[in-house]
């Protein structure tokens, strides 16, 4: 069974390839025709084991994803599995698919939440998944602009930033990163609320990333409220972890305000319905997407 690395990954897929797949991916969800496994979290002594998984007959995969928690710190694994014949295919690290698809999945959101003139982003969190989550949106959009509002983030990782998105990147306070954006991006560790949710423009797509544990939020009530939509991965799975929806006022997040992303791409929710609307796209991470993935990389390989 072969086993391919993290390296491999960025080698053969590029986020075009990776939203594409998922977008896919997610249809045939929509349409009945593929399956999740939730989430299972095991605790001992500090130690973290986490599992998740998914059935795509129509991409002819079916796997899962299994990684360690330890001091704040994630070790991933994806093991793919013949949807056909059932047989084990390969294993994977699967960090660079953890990074590439949490982006892809934004901007599948994005591309139906956010305006299309949307030309500045304020990013919370310069990380790994901010990073790369300013690439894929710069790439969509014709951004003029990313404010990093990041107290780890230094002068070369802005410069790198900037270099690699090909636009202007600025450190900033958070009223200062929110009070001319159109998107914003939360990809932080925060536990509390970011900013005021008051502040928020109107007209912003808002893609929260950063939390998927109950206990922790990056968005306040009054952004739940003032949002016209909030779209989930899977409400099943995201209502349950993402404890930006689970802490909140239940009145801030009534059920018909609650969206999945397979039926925005499949067309049964219209999406963002006027310029002014504040969208929120509420990201934990789903196991569809991990084996959607590795399949694309399987494929992509020549098998």
């Amino acid at each position: 069974m072969q086993h391919i690395t993290d390296s491999m990954i960025d080698a053969l897929i590029r986020p075009e390839d990776a939203q594409t797949v998922l977008l896919d991916a997610f249809q045939h969800f929509g349409a009945g025709r593929a399956a999740m496994q939730e989430r299972i979290r095991t605790e001992a002594g500090g130690v973290k084991l986490s599992t998740l998984g998914a059935v795509i007959p129509d991409q002819q995969v079916v796997g899962a994803k299994v990684y360690t928690t330890i001091a704040g710190q994630f070790s991933f694994v994806i093991l793919l599995f013949s949807a056909v014949d059932g047989q084990p295919l390969a294993s994977f690290d699967a960090g660079a698919i953890t990074r590439l698809r949490t982006a892809a999945c934004s901007v599948i959101a994005a591309r139906h939440l956010a305006r299309a003139d949307s030309r500045r982003m304020a990013l919370f969190g310069a990380g790994v998944q901010g990073c790369a989550h300013a690439l894929q949106m710069s790439r969509t959009f014709d951004l003029t602009q990313i404010s990093v509002c990041d107290p780890h983030a230094d002068a070369a990782r802005i410069e790198r930033l900037q270099r690699d998105c090909g636009v202007a990147v600025r450190l900033c306070g958070a009223d200062e990163a929110i009070a001319d954006a159109d998107l914003i991006v939360t990809a932080s560790r925060a536990t509390q609320p970011l900013f005021a949710g008051a502040a928020i423009r109107p007209g912003t797509f808002v893609a929260a990333i950063g939390s998927s544990l109950p206990h922790t939020r990056e968005l306040d009530d009054v952004a739940l409220a003032r949002a016209a939509c909030i779209a989930v991965e899977w409400r099943t799975q995201s209502m349950r972890e993402a404890g930006d929806l689970a802490l909140a006022d239940p009145a801030v997040v009534p059920a018909h305000k609650i969206v999945e992303l397979a039926e925005l791409v499949g067309g049964q929710h219209p999406g963002r319905q006027s310029a002014e609307a504040i969208t929120i796209y509420k990201s934990v991470g789903v196991g569809l997407e991990d084996v959607a993935m590795a399949g694309l990389a399987w494929r992509l390989l020549g098998h």
